[in-house]
């Protein structure tokens, strides 16, 4: 198996709130990969989306020990949300400078060829079968709701002024529930996870052809990032690849 991540302030941004972490273990196959994009300010966001990532990386590393049925893995990811958020939450209540704060996450453990997916927020998670991307979660927006009551199209979504206005996060409230997702990866397939820094930038089909087209993960990744910064770079920037086999032409 393969894996890259990498994360860019973007053009705008003065920092960085995102925050990517990889675990892995090539014996058995498995890893743990995790993106978190800050919110409620520079210094708040920063923290929150450090927090989370970590805490959550901590719950769940005994899964990189052992191989788990789906149920297990279900659990696991719950569980280590559950621990991140708490985290979060603690934490902003008690100091005043990080109150209101929170993030999203999206994280996949991977074993063998199973793909566990959960998140919260508008980070995503996607399957690209080296044609097309297929994305896995869903976002927890006002304008994702709408889209999918049928209100507004796909295309309105895209330039909505409300797009980035999260209705579920890591962080602010006391619990938060997050969205579990079962995948099942080709040897051809890659996941991609990604703030909405990429996605906001460029849309499905140009990330596809970046990730068709680049020889090996760490390009895609960087292609990736240039192409956000090439349609504006407004926000954040990160994507964690991975891949059961090596990258066709590496």
């Amino acid at each position: 198996m393969e894996y890259f991540g990498l994360t860019d302030k973007g053009r705008v941004r003065p920092t960085n709130q995102d925050i990517f972490q990889i675990e892995a273990r090539e014996d058995n196959r498995t890893a743990l990969l995790v993106v978190c994009d800050g919110m409620g300010g520079a210094n708040a966001g920063n923290v929150a989306s450090r927090f989370a990532a970590q805490s959550f990386i901590e719950s769940a590393g005994d899964a990189l020990s052992g191989t788990l049925d789906e149920t297990a893995r279900q659990n696991l990811l719950t569980q280590a949300l559950k621990q991140a958020n708490e985290t979060v939450f603690s934490l902003a209540g008690r100091q005043p400078e990080f109150r209101g704060m929170g993030t999203t996450l999206v994280a996949a453990l991977i074993q063998g060829d199973c793909a566990t997916v959960i998140n919260v927020g508008d980070s995503r998670a996607y399957r690209f079968d080296g044609e097309a991307m297929h994305q896995i979660s869903e976002d927890h927006s006002y304008v994702e709701e709408m889209r999918r009551r049928g209100k507004i199209t796909e295309a309105d979504a895209r330039t909505h002024p409300q797009k980035n206005l999260i209705t579920r996060a890591v962080g602010v409230e006391p619990c938060v529930e997050g969205d579990l997702f079962e995948v099942r990866l080709n040897e051809k397939d890659m996941l991609l996870l990604c703030s909405d820094g990429l996605t906001g930038m460029a849309e499905d089909s140009r990330i596809a052809e970046v990730l068709a087209n680049a020889p090996t993960l760490e390009l895609a990744g960087d292609a990736l990032l240039q192409l956000a910064l090439d349609g504006g770079g407004r926000d954040n920037i990160t994507v964690a690849l991975f891949t059961l086999g090596k990258k066709q032409g590496a």
